[in-house]
């Protein structure tokens, strides 16, 4: 895994070059909302591309994480299923929606039922290497969200630039990207971390929360601000010492949510032996996304170094998956 989390600057310039040779084109016919439906490692880029895009995309996109697709979705609807392996079941019971409503479909996979559906139906679909863990690929996923959306005229091609920049950026600071995330591991250690951060982000703390229970075998949760502050900070109200909080502060955080977050951690520094607060770094939303995504990937694996514990175990996902087909 550690090799994987090595590599993500590699897979983003992969991840261009197949974006840009893509022949995926737009869709006739007017888009009046975009579903993007994919779950764990695959379905993370949805959450991540709706947050990035929420203030360019002039339709809604809604992230879909479950069997069916929301009543509102049909012939007007741009459906991404995005499934790493091609072979979720959840994602393929959507995607078999979304042809029974007459959407229009695109697909992101590695392979599997899924692209075989595509060629059978003659859905267009973007493939991308496969072999790995999905939660290790995705910045091959995001990246062609990113493509389809800007091929579906939903957003401009700004991205491309931000990406670029974060792979330069990534790649001149990694020694130091890589100490600060071992010393926030060793600070996670023996702790159950509590990660917080501004809504506009939140996809990152699901991506951080994600990588803990995966890479690090570990419990964890997550909530932003400022919803947190009307209902969890109630709960702080005693010394919890086998607690740890992170706080995810990004430089575009609106001031408001700034002095909330002030606030916050002089109250819940009360009850915890430390709030640990980490800063993002890059010139736009999406750089700043990205550098966050390594450096926490980057504790995660940090985290199962220390412990001694194998990053790439996901036996009881398997159990879960073969009890499934077996039922």
């Amino acid at each position: 895994m550690k090799d994987l989390v090595a590599a993500f600057t590699n897979q983003l310039k992969e991840a261009v070059e197949i974006g840009k040779k893509s022949t995926v084109k737009a869709h006739d016919g007017a888009i009046k909302n975009v579903i993007i439906t994919g779950l764990g490692g695959s379905g993370i880029g949805g959450t991540l591309l709706t947050e990035l895009a929420k203030d360019e995309c002039p339709v809604p996109i809604v992230v879909n994480k479950d069997y069916f697709l929301p009543a509102f979705a049909n012939e007007n609807t741009l459906v991404i299923a995005s499934s790493y392996s091609g072979n979720t079941e959840e994602t393929l019971s959507a995607f078999e929606d979304a042809v029974l409503r007459s959407a229009k479909i695109i697909c992101i996979s590695s392979g599997g039922i899924l692209l075989q559906r595509c060629e059978e139906l003659s859905i267009p679909f973007i493939r991308i290497p496969g072999g790995m863990p999905p939660r290790a690929c995705l910045a091959y996923s995001l990246v062609q969200l990113f493509f389809v959306m800007h091929k579906e005229e939903l957003i401009s091609g700004n991205f491309l630039d931000s990406i670029l920049n974060s792979i330069s950026e990534l790649d001149a600071n990694e020694t130091s990207i890589m100490a600060d995330a071992k010393a926030l591991a060793q600070k996670l250690i023996g702790k159950i971390p509590v990660i917080y951060t501004s809504a506009p982000i939140e996809g990152v703390a699901i991506r951080f929360r994600q990588q803990i229970n995966e890479n690090s075998k570990m419990l964890c949760w997550h909530h932003v601000l400022p919803e947190m502050n009307h209902n969890e900070l109630v709960g702080w109200t005693e010394k919890h010492h086998n607690l740890a909080v992170v706080m995810l502060r990004d430089q575009g955080e609106y001031e408001r949510t700034s002095t909330r977050f002030n606030i916050t951690s002089d109250i819940i520094r009360k009850f915890v032996p430390e709030v640990i607060e980490v800063n993002s770094i890059g010139n736009n939303a999406l750089e700043r996304t990205l550098y966050l995504i390594h450096l926490l990937d980057w504790v995660s694996v940090y985290i199962a170094e220390i412990r001694e514990i194998d990053a790439n175990e996901v036996n009881v996902i398997n159990h879960l998956k073969n009890t499934l087909a077996d039922s």
